[in-house]
C-alpha cells in the first residue's frame, strides 16, 4: 500500500491518539477525531482554548498512533500548520456529529490543522510473523528504525534462534528481514560477537 491509502485508514480509525509535549517537556496525550484525509496531509480540529492548541502553535510537530479492530497500527510522527477557515465549513458537512458538539457560531472557536510532512509505520500484529512498513507524507528525512547485522557476525546462528518472529536469515552476515522485526532488541543482548547495531 502507499501513503495515501495509510492515510485513508487514519480517517477510518478517526478516533486517534494525538501526542504533542506540554510545558514542562512531558508527554501529553488525547483522542482527536482525523476528521479529512487529502493528497497534501492529513486535517484535524482543535478550539484556541485548549492546551492542544498552544502546543501545536509552538511545536509545530505531532505524532499520531491509531490501531484498527484488526490489530494494524499506523503512527505518523510529523510537522503541521494552521490552515485556513475556510476548511471548517466542508469538515462539519463530513463530520455532521461535529454539530451537536460545536452548535451553531460556537464551532468558530474551532482551528483547523494539517499534518503536510512527516513518516509513517503501518505495524501488522495479525500476521505471523508480523510485518512493518515505512510510508512518507511530503519530504521529510528518513528516520531508521530496528536493527542490522554488520560485518562483525560469525554466522554462529544464535540470533536466528531467539527470535521470537523467526526473521533472521542465515548468511555471510546473518540478515534481518526488516518488514517482519519487533524490534524488540533480543538478538543485540546475546550477539557474542556484537555484530548487531541499531540502524
Amino acid at each position: 500500500m502507499g501513503t495515501k491509502e495509510y492515510l485513508q485508514m487514519m480517517r477510518e480509525i478517526k478516533d486517534c491518539t494525538f501526542a504533542t509535549l506540554d510545558g514542562e517537556g512531558r508527554p501529553a496525550t488525547r483522542i482527536i477525531d482525523v476528521m479529512r484525509v487529502e493528497e497534501d496531509g492529513l486535517y484535524f480540529l482543535t478550539a484556541r482554548g485548549k492546551d492542544f492548541y498552544s502546543q501545536l502553535m509552538e511545536q509545530q510537530f505531532v505524532s499520531v498512533t491509531g490501531l484498527t479492530k484488526n490489530w494494524e497500527m499506523l503512527t505518523l510522527r510529523g510537522r503541521v500548520k494552521r490552515v485556513s477557515q475556510e476548511l471548517l465549513t466542508r469538515i462539519f458537512e463530513t463530520n455532521p456529529s461535529m454539530n451537536g458538539v460545536y452548535p451553531g457560531d460556537s464551532r468558530n472557536i474551532l482551528e483547523v490543522f494539517c499534518l503536510y510532512e512527516g513518516q509513517g509505520e503501518y505495524f501488522n500484529l495479525s500476521e505471523t510473523p508480523v510485518y512493518r512498513e515505512t510510508f512518507f507524507l511530503g519530504h521529510p528525512a528518513e528516520h531508521k528504525k530496528g536493527y542490522e547485522i554488520t560485518d562483525a557476525c560469525i554466522s554462529c546462528g544464535i540470533c536466528a534462534g531467539l527470535c521470537p518472529q523467526q526473521c533472521i536469515d542465515a548468511g555471510e552476515p546473518y540478515a534481518i528481514r526488516q518488514e517482519n522485526c519487533l524490534h524488540c532488541g533480543l538478538c543485540v543482548e546475546n550477539c557474542p560477537a556484537e555484530a548487531i547495531r541499531r540502524r
